[in-house]
């Protein structure tokens, strides 16, 4: 009798044993599935789909944003005005434009304004291209000329104007600057024959050059000196609400900034062709090069006081900022100094 009330005490209390495996397994496995719901999707618009911003497709295809839980869904606005209104709006999480945008909207008295968190550019990405080969160039070689340029209030044209006033170049009364092409249309403008020079982003100023209706003859980025040219942001409450994912961002995008800073223009280039399949990786190699050899990535993504103040400057000659505003509201670097490890510097 007593072996059989063993026997069956020891039958419940292997069944007892299993019932709390199959229980401890089942929480494990929720726990796990959990973890992957964890992930965030973010919702990235950026201002334009381009080379000049190879650290954040280094992110992207590294998969730095995964490790970091993030889910991105990246959206390209065509324009900083397309792409402010897209965060203001809320159909996007964080925005990435130059930082005059976020001035404009808090100049125009936004509750909810937009914040810069991680500047990604110190150098403009733009090249004047000439209809003919010039070895020995200068500015002053524009006056009379007529020009191709940007959107009046928009960093392009802007930071070409800004380079005209420091070589002694009145931008409305020395030369013509044609600003009625829609952005990404000059290239095939100027080889439809408009202008004597215009001003291109990558791949169009190297396009030009293959096709041979054009020839570089000037980097605006290494003229213009460290100009703050584009940054990540988002709204004030959004950035309140979610610092973790602001965090986890921001942590992706250093681990791009340091990838590139770490690797040669031709391995990056392999790193990103993915995002870029109608251009070949000789042409994206070189393009990269251009880029990387006049500095034009930070090392970190820090947005310093000195850069906030050149960008009102440059805003202020080109008769665009209403009024000065406080770097302290606009511009927030905690999340930027952790990923870059110095919190405490």
């Amino acid at each position: 009798m007593r072996k059989n009330q063993s026997s069956h005490l020891l039958g419940k209390t292997v069944s007892l044993l299993l019932a709390v495996m199959l229980i401890t397994l089942s929480f494990t496995g929720c726990g796990k599935t959990e973890s992957k719901s964890e992930s965030k999707t973010v919702t990235l618009n950026e201002v334009a789909h381009s080379i000049f911003y190879a650290p954040m497709y280094v992110a992207i295809e590294e998969g730095y944003f995964k490790e970091e839980g993030i889910e991105l869904n990246l959206v390209t606005g065509f324009g900083a005005d397309k792409t402010m209104t897209a965060v203001l709006t809320d159909e996007a999480d964080i925005g990435f434009m130059g930082s005059e945008s976020t001035i404009y909207t808090y100049a125009g008295g936004t509750s909810d304004y937009v914040v810069n968190f991680a500047q990604l550019t110190q150098r403009a990405g733009n090249f004047l291209v000439s209809r003919q080969p010039i070895e020995n160039f200068s500015w002053d070689m524009l006056k009379g000329a007529n020009v191709l340029g940007g959107r009046a209030g928009g960093m392009p044209e802007m930071v070409f104007e800004f380079i005209l006033k420091k070589n002694g170049i009145d931008p409305a009364a020395d030369l013509s600057i044609d600003q009625s092409i829609d952005f990404g249309s000059t290239a095939a403008a100027f080889s439809g024959g408009q202008g004597e020079f215009t001003v291109e982003f990558e791949p169009h100023a190297t396009s030009l050059e293959a096709k041979g209706d054009g020839y570089v003859v000037a980097s605006l980025g290494e003229d213009s000196g460290y100009v703050p040219y584009t940054a990540f942001s988002a709204k004030k409450s959004y950035m309140e609400e979610n610092p973790e994912t602001i965090q986890a961002f921001t942590n992706a995008l250093q681990k791009g900034m340091d990838y590139v800073a770490s690797h040669t223009p031709e391995e990056i280039a392999k790193i990103i062709q993915p995002q870029f399949e109608e251009t070949d990786i000789e042409t994206l190699t070189t393009i990269i090069t251009r880029y990387y050899e006049q500095d034009t990535w930070k090392g970190n993504l820090i947005f310093e006081e000195d850069a906030f103040t050149l960008l009102q400057n440059i805003l202020e000659e080109a008769g665009e900022l209403p009024q000065r505003v406080p770097y302290e509201e606009l511009v927030n670097t905690d999340f930027a100094r952790n990923a870059a490890g110095t919190e405490n510097k």
